[in-house]
């Protein structure tokens, strides 16, 4: 049986240490699968009419299409290509809900993100995403600075 680390990706550098982190611990692991995940944070809570809802539903398949070619994809070329088992998905989302709901999906057994690189007020009223998932999670999450 093979351990599952999802791991987080925001598409900055704290994303590639924690890419290289899971990189480096599946290794030592052996028997490993990894999970690269991107969470578009997304609120359903808004009041639109159906034409402004056909838009957004497109603006999130393109969403979704970007953030698959350019940091998913990307990724896993990165972990296979250094012999190790890595899929992908995109989300759209609350980072901390996702992350937590996808491990909890896939019986994995740690989520590895970065540090945040939230700052200033909105990271004072709302808390930033790592934050949030080490408080929520259901699995052990190593936060890589």
């Amino acid at each position: 049986m093979s351990t599952k680390l999802v791991i987080g990706l925001d598409g900055h550098s704290s994303g590639e240490r924690a890419l290289e982190f899971a990189k480096t611990l599946a290794g030592q692991i052996g028997a490993c699968e990894l999970l690269v995940v991107y969470v578009i944070e997304w609120s359903p809570y808004s009041f639109q009419t159906a034409e402004e809802n056909a838009q957004r539903h497109k603006r999130r398949e393109e969403e979704i299409s970007t953030a698959q070619d350019r940091v998913v994809t990307p990724a896993i070329k990165k972990l296979t290509d250094g012999g190790l088992s890595a899929t992908g998905k995109v989300r759209h989302g609350n980072v901390a809900d996702t992350l937590n709901d996808i491990a909890k999906e896939t019986g994995a057994a740690q989520i590895i993100v970065g540090r945040s690189t939230e700052s200033g007020l909105s990271k004072r009223i709302f808390g930033s995403s790592t934050a949030n998932l080490v408080m929520e999670a259901s699995v052990p999450v190593t936060v890589v600075n």
